[in-house]
């Protein structure tokens, strides 16, 4: 009896102070949770330290009953050094578990905001946790008194010869890497690569990135050749696009009419034509103006996505085409005046000469 009686303060403790713990444990997330913003910093860190918070209250339990048992004299100098290394071990692996669920709560949080993909956000954390963890349990071994050198020595020479194998799966997974901290496109952007492919982003992975084209094709472009393209992005800095068309009316037609009526037509359309938007105000341009047989006007307006722009302007082309036909306005046919003249001889002189080559025939 005397020789457990020493493990009853001591066990005591340890019971009281974990579940002390465990209840001030649920009392703050429960508190978190409840007043947290959904995507705030307080819910973020709430669901990040959730299930290592319970090797906490383990680790304060430890180390509340080992302080009992120093104080009452009653454990083993020999027992309490191996307690001593264990609670200090429980100390690395509850902090190196807190910060792999805290990154990788934070990367998911950041990739749901930045619409990425699953692929990316899964990645991201097992490149971020594998990284703590690892880190973690190298310090784990030093700190129970195993060498790390050789350990060291063999990850990186195997590290090496990973990295000689994978070259190229490597350069597209940095190349994603640099996408996603650069951001020049999102999911659902819609986008055009320097070699004329374009469309809208679906998915950004962790090798290569899909597009879905305007015929519903998907274009798989490695994340290395978009990286090192021009990439011109149609939703950036915002979704709506401007789109030109080109007016043609004759010489003979007032431009100020025409101004009128291509704006008139466009303020109407905007509520009747899907797609078209009444802002920004349409602009009418005499540009590029005095064609050979007509004068030309701009018209430019504005609409909700690029996908709209050939609807709009089908629509628009026939709204104007039958206002143009009630106003009596003529889009004119190409015609070019000819003038024939003898070298060396002027225009009169040279009407003269036809005139009397036609009576001698």
């Amino acid at each position: 009896m005397s020789a457990m009686w020493w493990l009853l303060w001591p066990g005591l403790a340890f019971v009281m102070t974990l579940l002390a713990a465990l209840a001030l444990r649920s009392a703050l997330l429960g508190a978190a949770r409840k007043w947290a913003r959904p995507a705030g910093a307080l819910a973020t860190f709430a669901d990040g330290v959730g299930g290592p918070s319970l090797l906490w209250c383990l680790v304060l339990a430890l180390y509340v009953a080992m302080e009992v048992a120093l104080e009452l004299s009653a454990m083993p100098p020999r027992l309490y050094g191996r307690l001593g290394l264990l609670l200090e071990a429980a100390v690395i692996v509850s902090v190196t578990l807190t910060l792999a669920g805290l990154l990788g709560t934070l990367i998911r949080r950041a990739s749901e905001r930045q619409a990425l993909g699953p692929a990316v956000t899964g990645l991201g954390q097992a490149v971020a946790r594998g990284v703590v963890l690892v880190v973690g349990f190298l310090v784990l071994l030093g700190a129970l008194g195993i060498q790390i050198t050789p350990i060291l020595t063999a990850l990186g020479v195997g590290g090496l010869a990973v990295a000689l194998a994978l070259q190229d799966t490597l350069s597209n997974l940095f190349a994603g890497m640099h996408l996603l901290a650069d951001q020049p496109m999102r999911v659902g952007d819609f986008i055009k690569i320097a070699d004329n492919v374009e469309g809208y982003v679906i998915d950004i992975g962790w090798r290569s990135t899909r597009l879905r084209t305007l015929q519903n094709n998907v274009v798989v472009v490695p994340n290395k050749k978009l990286a090192e393209s021009i990439i011109t992005n149609y939703n950036l800095p915002q979704p709506p696009g401007a789109l030109t068309l080109k007016v043609s009316v004759g010489y003979h037609v007032d431009p100020d009419r025409v101004e009128a009526i291509l704006i008139e037509e466009t303020r109407a359309g905007a509520g009747q034509v899907p797609g078209l938007l009444d802002s920004p105000e349409p602009v009418v341009l005499l540009i590029p103006g005095f064609g050979d047989f007509s004068l030309d006007f701009t018209l430019v307006c504005h609409t909700a996505t690029l996908a709209d722009q050939a609807r709009v302007q089908h629509e628009q082309r026939k709204r104007i085409l039958r206002r143009f036909r009630a106003e009596g306005i003529v889009i004119p046919f190409p015609t070019r005046t000819v003038e024939l003249r003898q070298t060396g001889t002027l225009p009169h002189q040279a009407e003269q000469q036809q005139r009397a080559d036609h009576r001698e025939r």
